[in-house]
């Protein structure tokens, strides 16, 4: 059974166009759209239904032009997406304020085939990514590690990772959580994993699997990260030869010289941190600006997205796509990245003063993206706090953001510079 959307959506008329005369639909995407989120959906099913599609990025905060077809009116009002008819000769106006501003017209041609890197089994804290793919009404499936380690990943054009911790400490949860019954499941399940995949210890499984992320990427596939998997998966990477968890995974002592002899190259984004090996401290790294659960906290405020050029620099142009330029801010067990952590190269797409927010970057024929935090509606939460209510944000423009993401693969066949 299909799942109600909500209201009817708006119908406006521009230009003097009738029914008969509209060749398009526009989805505008500044606040005069009244669901964002399932505009992505929207145009998600589009594609999907073997239609073409255009972004028109920096026009009215990254509008969709779609084609007018009765089908797509009707999956509009279902959803609750306000769309606008437009005829021929609005279309070409349309176009001249394009090529005359910065903004650019970018063909969406295919839906992108989506993957959530996921435990099988349900955790106490849900994942924003998820939650917005659901909300918007965009099929994923999901993975684990068997399925990164066996399976074809380029079958994927898109994978999300799951908030995890590719170093194999469990996040460091044992400190406050030691007790609680879904930690004590989520280690006996990633030991049973690590045994049937033949590797000594769980910190061996996730680097394995950290690194064919990083193949995956090579090859030509598009990874978005969040909160902890953005940092702990180049700390797997870096740690060749290195035992950065030697502590939890089989109570040896912490490797002091961790940091020393970390090898930064095979990495996406971060180069030279420290390694945080202490035992007693929740922290992974001084990658993070904000270190959230350390008596050394930073104080939350507010991002900022860069505006780029749609013209000659697409890529990030459509990753920042947005009604709203300056964004509040949101814990995770990673919030933020210090900017002197940054491998060159690196794109800074949003930044809290001299903390980057949210990231991009290429590797071979592929690109990965990192966002920090865990749920942009719920700054502080905690594990056990009910999900997100997106229906109660559906014109959020940090769940903007994650979209952005899911269309941008969409894009694909279209030679981009980055």
């Amino acid at each position: 059974m299909r799942r109600v959307f909500g209201a009817l959506a708006v119908l406006a008329i521009l230009g003097g166009g009738g029914r008969a005369a509209a060749q398009n639909l526009l989805v505008p995407m500044d606040r005069d759209q009244q669901n964002h989120l399932r505009a992505y959906g929207l145009t998600y099913w589009v594609l999907a239904h073997d239609a073409k599609a255009e972004w028109l990025l920096n026009y009215r905060g990254g509008s969709f032009l779609l084609p007018d077809r009765a089908d797509v009116r009707r999956e509009a009002a279902f959803r609750g997406v306000s769309v606008i008819p437009l005829d021929a000769g609005s279309v070409a106006q349309v176009r001249a304020v394009i090529a005359e501003a910065n903004m650019e017209a970018v063909p969406l041609e295919k839906a992108p085939r989506v993957a959530v890197y996921t435990p099988p089994n349900s955790t106490p804290w849900d994942d924003a990514v998820t939650m917005a793919l659901a909300y918007a009404g965009i099929d994923y499936e999901t993975i684990w590690d068997p399925e990164v380690l066996g399976a074809n990943l380029a079958d994927y054009e898109w994978i999300h990772l799951h908030h995890e911790d590719f170093t194999g400490q469990y996040s460091k949860f044992y400190l406050t959580y030691a007790g609680a019954a879904w930690l004590q499941e989520e280690v006996a399940r990633n030991q049973e994993v690590a045994r049937a995949q033949g590797f000594r210890d769980v910190p061996a499984l996730k680097k394995a699997v950290a690194n064919r992320i990083r193949e995956y990427v090579e090859g030509g596939g598009f990874v978005f990260a969040m909160c902890s998997a953005t940092e702990t998966l180049d700390l797997a990477l870096a740690a060749v030869g290195v035992d950065i968890a030697a502590a939890y995974s089989d109570g040896s002592p912490p490797d002091a010289d961790a940091t020393d002899r970390m090898d930064w190259s095979p990495t996406l984004a971060f180069t030279g941190a420290d390694v945080q090996t202490s035992p007693s401290v929740s922290a992974f790294s001084n990658i993070d600006g904000h270190q959230v659960n350390t008596p050394w906290r930073q104080e939350l405020g507010v991002y900022s997205l860069f505006d780029f050029s749609a013209k000659f620099d697409p890529v990030p142009a459509m990753l920042t796509q947005n009604h709203q330029a300056v964004i509040p801010d949101f814990y995770g067990l990673t919030t933020s990245f210090h900017v002197d952590r940054l491998k060159p190269g690196t794109v800074v797409l949003a930044q809290d003063g001299e903390l980057a927010k949210y990231l991009h970057g290429s590797l071979g024929e592929g690109t990965w993206t990192f966002f920090g935090g865990h749920d942009p509606e719920d700054p502080e939460h905690q594990i056990g706090d009910p999900p997100t209510d997106l229906a109660l944000h559906p014109n959020s423009p940090g769940y903007r953001l994650i979209l952005n993401n899911v269309l941008f693969p969409a894009a694909k066949k279209k030679k981009l510079k980055t």
